[in-house]
């Protein structure tokens, strides 16, 4: 029988210490993350976001009056920051350090959540969230892309008029076309081969 001291003792240890401000809010929107990547938007809620965060449902409520509103703030912070390009003295290792820094973000969990966010929810949601793709992984992937090649430019191993924005566009649409199409993961060996065979021969000059 289980005397009533020890009965305390086990309770003890299941007791979650009680969280406040940025503490709460980070596990919070953590939970929301966990939910997404493993039940996607139309099976995430706003309780089972409470119940992965071990807080009230009033707790999420109080910070997040809806879903959309919770799920944009939890891909917000949680999206990897794209914000240096890799210089490490060539066209060819630069663009493959930076393009898998790019896989990476793409296969995080936030990137997962991401993407559940985009396939499933309506096209209201969808809006907003699409915007928060393109001002958080598109346009600075692009921006960094454009930088390495300009880069490479003033070294002299890229063609001088290889400066326009679809050359910047080519790795970040081949990463999303073959993701979602075909279903590619992007292991580095395929990543070596997208550098090699396509942005190599678009950047150099016949001559090269």
């Amino acid at each position: 029988m289980v005397t009533s001291r020890s009965a305390a003792t086990a309770r003890s240890r299941t007791v979650v210490p009680r969280r406040r401000g940025p503490v709460l809010e980070r596990a919070i929107l953590d939970a929301a993350l966990e939910q997404l990547s493993t039940v996607g938007w139309a099976g995430l809620t706003m309780e089972g976001v409470a119940a992965g965060a071990q807080t009230g449902k009033a707790a999420v409520y109080r910070r997040w009056p809806s879903k959309e509103d919770l799920v944009a703030d939890a891909l917000a912070a949680g999206l990897p920051p794209l914000e240096d390009a890799p210089d490490l003295g060539g066209i060819r290792d630069d663009l493959y350090e930076l393009t898998r820094l790019v896989r990476d973000a793409m296969y995080s969990r936030p990137g997962f959540a991401l993407r559940a966010v985009l396939h499933e929810c309506d096209q209201s949601a969808s809006e907003r969230f699409q915007a928060l793709i393109t001002n958080g992984v598109i346009e600075p992937s692009a921006n960094l892309f454009g930088e390495v090649v300009r880069r490479g430019i003033r070294r002299g191993d890229v063609r001088p008029d290889a400066t326009g924005s679809m050359v910047s566009d080519v790795i970040p649409a081949v990463l999303m076309y073959r993701s979602k199409v075909c279903g590619s993961q992007w292991p580095d060996e395929e990543l070596a081969r997208l550098i090699d065979d396509v942005m190599l021969p678009l950047l150099r000059s016949s001559s090269d």
